[in-house]
């Protein structure tokens, strides 16, 4: 599958949600889509899985435009935060009901999930529980197979073994068979490992979109005297500044080359690696200033 972006935006209002974003996806990955509130992130998933036309601009899905194309809205599933209170349908009729509509849906591995879940199938959906509903959830984008499957925020009111569960499912699934999968969360630190690739979007911008493993290379601490510190960092990308006494701790972004590492470590300063959640935050700090 692809998907490709071409000077997409979208405007609500006087806002603007995405500002002429450009990207392109088209391995069966999972990627991670970053962003703050706001940043534009179910703006662009609801322009991918149809929910939303975009007001200028172009997205297509292996070469054609999805928005009101049934072949290929059939290819791909949009998992959210949804709100039950109205259904009063209980899972087992609402399995069978996505089981009719989604040809690749694996009904027996639903079932499964269920009962990993522990979930009452004969339960109207609306009495089920907010982590309940989201293993719901997770179930059915799990179970669809859809060559294109998003899941935006789902694992809201889940608890972390619930969660567990979910991420191990996925993993499993996804070496099974094979998808485009995109990820949208603010647990970075939690969800990271299972990233391919990262998207960053920030103000309706995307920021970066590179591999999970060079992302992270490119994100430096550098730590000891403070005036070796500072004459070691000049002329790089600093994203944050820590100092305790005469220590002083850098973030950097643009990581180090092999002759660089050498002279920092001859000049007795301590290097480490930097996690995806820091890059994320100080990232989206460096472009606000």
């Amino acid at each position: 599958m692809n998907v490709k972006a071409e000077q997409l935006s979208l405007t609500y209002g006087k806002h603007d949600a995405l500002k002429q974003v450009d990207f392109e996806l088209d391995s069966n990955k999972i990627y991670g889509l970053l962003g703050r509130n706001g940043a534009g992130k179910t703006s662009l998933l609801s322009i991918i899985a149809s929910f939303l036309k975009p007001s200028s601009g172009k997205l297509t899905i292996n070469g054609e435009v999805p928005f009101e194309h049934a072949e290929i809205m059939q290819q791909v599933a949009l998992l959210y935060n949804k709100d039950y209170q109205d259904e009063t349908d209980s899972i087992k009729d609402t399995l069978s009901n996505i089981e009719r509509y989604r040809p690749q849906f694996d009904r027996n591995y639903a079932d499964d999930l269920v009962k990993k879940f522990k979930l009452d199938v004969n339960k109207p959906i609306n009495k089920l529980s907010k982590g309940m509903q989201a293993a719901l959830n997770v179930t059915i984008g799990l179970a669809t197979r859809a060559p294109i499957t998003i899941f935006d925020e789902v694992y809201l009111g889940m608890d972390a073994p619930a969660r567990e569960l979910f991420y191990k499912a996925l993993l499993k699934d996804q070496e099974e068979h094979p998808r485009m999968v995109i990820l949208s969360t603010h647990l970075v630190s939690e969800m990271d490992y299972l990233f391919d690739d990262v998207l960053l979007i920030h103000e309706g911008n995307i920021l970066l979109h590179e591999g999970y493993h060079s992302l992270i290379e490119k994100g430096v601490s550098i730590t000891g005297d403070v005036a070796v510190v500072d004459s070691f960092v000049q002329g790089k990308t600093v994203l944050r500044t820590e100092q305790l006494g005469d220590t002083k701790s850098v973030m950097l972004y643009g990581g180090l080359d092999e002759d660089e590492e050498q002279l920092a470590i001859s000049e007795g300063l301590q290097i480490g690696p930097v996690a995806l959640q820091d890059l994320f935050i100080h990232l989206t700090e460096e472009e606000q200033r």
